[in-house]
């Protein structure tokens, strides 16, 4: 309790904007949320919960078919490959690891679906494993192998590999326990009011119908319907993007609703038509996300798969469509391959917005609202971008190699590591919180960001900073022709303030007097600023969770005068 009341003191000290929140709170003069009972989304009641019935399987599970491990196996895990030779099966689930994710991937066997060849080696293994999960952990509880996200990959990775290989068993056993899956994941839902639900409970929706269609659980079949479809309007937003402001984050909920539409397809239900709508409408977007030198991974990197295993969302024969059954597989590249592209204005509204000319092409983020998304997965990235040179990925987004509060968790999710702006140190806009209403982030950080972009130009323009005495708002220009990028900052106020502009790049960065020259992709780029000197250090550019790779961080600092305007040139030599 006291380390939990020092921990809230010394957000309070150190965050300006939520002091004023609680004086206003303690005023009457900011709304509160309103109240929610936790786990228990309204638009379930009514509805039956789990009962006495047994489950009944509308079609009886094979078993796996697998004797004891005798070869050693390597496990994809999030930042880890855990190499485990016979007989190590027995301490996996209770060996320390150095990232609560590693473990809980284990807890999910989120190995299963990422093995490019599941082959008897793997049976045997995955068979083992659960013999050892079963011993240990078959009684719910509330430690993180019962934690209604976990319990609900953990029984869909299950299903998965019944339907290709087999169910571990004992079959019977096995059937019982992913009942009780779907009992637990319905009483401890992870609803938290409309203004802190995340992903997380169209995932528990998930698993219930899974489970309930696998096990003939009408009960979980139509709980999980009910939170798949209410939860598509809460997460997605109008133009189909995820709310959650992240690139990889997309992908993988797209997916989600994509698996439960091929579920309902396989079972004849109702809601199947629902369900594909919605899959069509995250769908939609996945074309916009990628560019020609690859996937720009905005905001958080999730550790459930590496981005590589959802590009086949674009089309592709690869990932996580290759390991469907071949009806599956051919049904969805059918509407991918139907599926038009969002509306790129309708994207741009939401924050996202996709650019191209000539042989440029870049993707830009600017949350709707300025402030990162809470709950959510989102960066302080406002007035960040990826930019590409035909296939040569010039300027990324450096993602995020691992959750947390500290150290480089914590830098990754700020502006220090992002292709953006900032003023004296700080982010373009505040730390958000989902009990804040919008009435006082306007009052805040002022209206929401404008990012438009048309003939041979992107402009964004935001007042994050106007919370800072003596700050305005910022302009940043993007003009483009065939060989150069021209990129004008404009910063409205008063005094001097320390102005950074910052860029990520993968290429070979060298600084010398006249600017940075960059190498890479058989291409070389000379970048400089007029009233800046560049300096150049390295970063971890983040492709996987956990995995990443060298780059390089250019920076240009300007002690201004405000009003200021700065430019940055890209020119390709």
């Amino acid at each position: 309790m006291f380390t939990s009341l020092a921990r809230k003191t010394r957000q309070i000290a150190a965050d300006p904007v939520l002091r004023k929140w609680l004086v206003r709170r303690l005023t009457g003069g900011a709304a509160s949320p309103p109240t929610f009972a936790a786990h228990r989304p309204p638009y379930l009641d009514g509805l039956p919960g789990p009962g006495s019935r047994d489950p009944s399987p509308p079609a009886p599970f094979e078993p796996l078919v697998a004797d004891p491990p005798v070869d050693s196996i390597e496990l994809p895990l999030p930042g880890l490959t855990l190499s485990l030779e016979p007989g190590a099966e027995k301490d996996v689930f209770t060996r320390p690891y150095a990232d609560i994710e590693t473990l809980l991937a284990l807890h999910r066997f989120a190995w299963v679906p990422l093995l490019e060849n599941f082959d008897a080696n793997a049976a045997a293994w995955a068979q083992s494993l659960w013999d050892v999960w079963r011993g240990s952990f078959s009684r719910p509880g509330k430690d993180w192998a019962w934690h209604p996200y976990t319990a609900a990959e953990r029984a869909i990775n299950l299903l998965d590999l019944a339907r290709t290989q087999g169910l571990p068993g004992p079959v019977d056993e096995t059937v019982s326990l992913l009942a009780v899956h779907a009992a637990e994941i319905h009483r401890r839902l992870e609803y938290f009011g409309d203004h802190d639900t995340s992903n997380h409970l169209s995932n528990n929706g998930r698993g219930l119908y899974r489970i309930g269609l696998a096990l003939g659980l009408d009960w979980a079949a139509r709980a999980g319907a009910e939170i798949l479809h209410h939860e598509a309007g809460r997460i997605f937003m109008a133009s189909g993007v995820l709310r959650e402001g992240s690139s990889h984050y997309h992908l993988l909920l797209a997916r989600n609703y994509a698996d439960a539409w091929l579920a309902a397809r396989r079972h004849g239900r109702p809601e199947e038509e629902a369900l594909l709508q919605i899959t069509r409408k995250a769908l939609a977007v996945v074309p916009w996300l990628i560019l020609p030198g690859g996937m720009p991974l905005v905001g958080d990197i999730s550790p459930d798969c590496p981005p590589e295993h959802l590009l086949c969302l674009a089309g592709l024969e690869s990932g996580w469509v290759a390991g469907l059954p071949g009806d599956d597989r051919a049904a969805l590249l059918a509407q991918i391959e139907k599926t038009r592209p969002t509306d790129n204005e309708s994207l741009s509204r939401d924050g996202w917005l996709r650019f191209s000319r000539g042989p440029w092409s870049g993707l830009w983020h600017a949350a709707p609202g300025g402030w990162p998304p809470s709950p959510g997965h989102g960066h302080q990235d406002s007035g960040a971008f990826e930019l590409h040179f035909d296939d040569t990925p010039v300027f990324v987004d450096p993602g995020r190699g691992a959750y947390g509060e500290d150290a480089d968790a914590k830098r990754y999710l700020s502006s220090r590591v992002h292709n953006t702006v900032t003023v004296d140190g700080a982010d373009p806009y505040p730390n958000n919180k989902p009990y804040y209403d919008d009435a006082f982030r306007r009052d805040i950080a002022g209206p929401a960001p404008e990012l438009t972009g048309g003939g041979d130009e992107v402009v964004l323009r935001h007042h994050g900073f106007g919370r800072i005495e003596g700050l305005g708002s910022l302009r940043r220009q993007w003009r483009f022709t065939n060989d150069a990028l021209t990129l004008t900052d404009a910063l409205e106020g008063d005094g001097r303030h320390l102005i950074t502009r910052r860029f990520a790049t993968p290429l070979e960065a060298e600084a010398g007097a006249g600017g940075v020259v960059l190498k890479g992709g058989a291409k070389t780029f000379h970048l400089n600023s007029p009233d800046a000197s560049a300096a150049v250090r390295e970063i971890t550019l983040w492709r996987a969770y956990g995995s990443g790779r060298l780059g390089s961080m250019i920076e240009f600092t300007a002690d201004a005068q405000l009003p200021w305007t700065g430019e940055v040139r890209l020119e390709v030599l």
